[in-house]
């Protein structure tokens, strides 16, 4: 595995592996680091679909919020750098803050009304900051695809938006969220939860199963929302939203919408913030 801090550095190695393997595709997975099963699960991908597996490890501060995180965001990159070894990856970037955003910048990927509700509605900007280090770094490493994790729903749509408006060479691959075996949603930020926390979030995925038994969206929503106000009651949770919407355009769906749609939930657990979502399918009349 070999290992770059700066763009100069990532091409060097790139160009290396290219040559001893022309016409390798490379595959591309962006993550700020934190490493755990559900990234893994998308090199583990990567590798499958790829011959080169080029992984980021890099912490956007344009997607943090005044009040959120950032300081405090995991960063054990001796033991990322173990785990991506162990899995395969050929080349890891883990580029400053100053190489990727140098002195002066003034533009930013305005994510629009995708990036607007949801997250962005709880998140001002966050999608903005998102899309623009995901151009970034798509123009940076130019992979033939990069993959990213479905738990993150809009960030997924919103990015398969950029990708068909910008009119960008590359694939964009959704792999499959990575679960506990209690069923909580992987996620960096699970380490912060205490363990009575963490027993209380579970009730985030089991509003998703609530969801899923269910044969229309106002079903399926009263559903999840049903299990969801009991935690709030309790005061286990604070919910910010749920949510059954249209994978695409993160609208929600209609009452006779037939086909497939996407359940969504985010919520304050202690002072961690965590989202999930499910896949429903509804059938036609």
């Amino acid at each position: 595995m070999r290992l770059a801090r700066s763009i100069p550095e990532l091409d060097r190695h790139r160009s290396d592996l290219r040559a001893g393997a022309v016409g390798a595709r490379t595959a591309f997975v962006p993550t700020m680091g934190a490493l755990h099963a559900g990234h893994l699960s998308l090199v583990s991908l990567a590798r499958r679909l790829a011959d080169v597996v080029v992984l980021s490890i890099f912490v956007n501060p344009l997607q943090f919020g005044p009040t959120e995180d950032y300081a405090d965001y995991p960063r054990p990159l001796a033991d990322d750098l173990a785990k991506a070894e162990a899995a395969g990856v050929d080349i890891v970037f883990t580029p400053s803050v100053k190489e990727i955003y140098p002195p002066g910048r003034q533009i930013s990927v305005n994510a629009g009304a995708i990036g607007s509700i949801l997250e962005g509605a709880s998140r001002p900007g966050h999608f903005d900051g998102v899309l623009t280090v995901v151009l970034k770094l798509l123009n940076i490493v130019a992979p033939d695809m990069a993959v990213f994790g479905r738990k993150d729903a809009q960030q997924l749509a919103c990015i398969r938006r950029m990708v068909l408006d910008f009119d960008l060479d590359v694939d964009i691959v959704g792999a499959p969220i990575i679960r506990e075996p209690d069923g909580l949603a992987m996620s960096s930020r699970n380490r912060f939860l205490s363990a009575a926390e963490r027993t209380s979030a579970l009730v985030l995925n089991a509003s998703l199963r609530a969801a899923e038994l269910e044969a229309t969206p106002a079903e399926a929503l009263a559903a999840a929302e049903k299990v969801l106000t009991k935690a709030v009651t309790a005061g286990e949770i604070v919910l910010d939203y749920v949510k059954v919407v249209n994978a695409t355009t993160m609208a929600p769906v209609l009452e006779d919408h037939p086909g497939t749609a996407l359940a969504l939930v985010a919520a304050r657990v202690g002072t961690t913030r965590l989202i999930d979502n499910t896949e429903l399918i509804f059938a036609s009349d």
